[in-house]
């Protein structure tokens, strides 16, 4: 937990830059680790049908050729996790299949694997 003194610096500092000390730091490498894999898990083998039968993403070793290539698309957090709970296109919905918290975690590996 963090301290006063720390909290109110990273006020001032903003959240960007508080992202980006932490990460360079350290403290966020392991969680972020975990996350980044849980995320994986569920694209490629999570979510039902699998995020990885229609789209391409290397990171994942994944070549679907149905979707959007994700490495090319590069979507952000928001832009994903969008897509995944409304359905788009020939996309299905995935809100009745992963819970939200898993619907964030693989737009977070999403958009953070697609060199976004």
């Amino acid at each position: 937990m963090m301290g006063a003194g720390v909290s109110q610096r990273l006020g001032a500092i903003g959240l960007g830059a508080a992202f980006f000390l932490f990460t360079t730091t350290g403290a966020l490498a392991e969680p972020d680790a975990a996350r980044l894999a849980a995320g994986r898990a569920l694209f490629s083998q999570g979510a039902k049908p699998p995020c990885a039968v229609c789209h391409t993403l290397a990171h994942a070793e994944a070549g679907g050729a149905v979707g959007p290539v994700l490495d090319e698309l590069k979507p952000d957090a928001a832009r994903v996790a969008k897509a995944m709970r409304n359905g788009i296109g020939a996309m299905p919905s995935y809100s009745s299949v992963l819970s939200a918290e898993q619907i964030d975690t693989v737009a977070f590996y999403v958009s953070s694997v697609s060199g976004r």
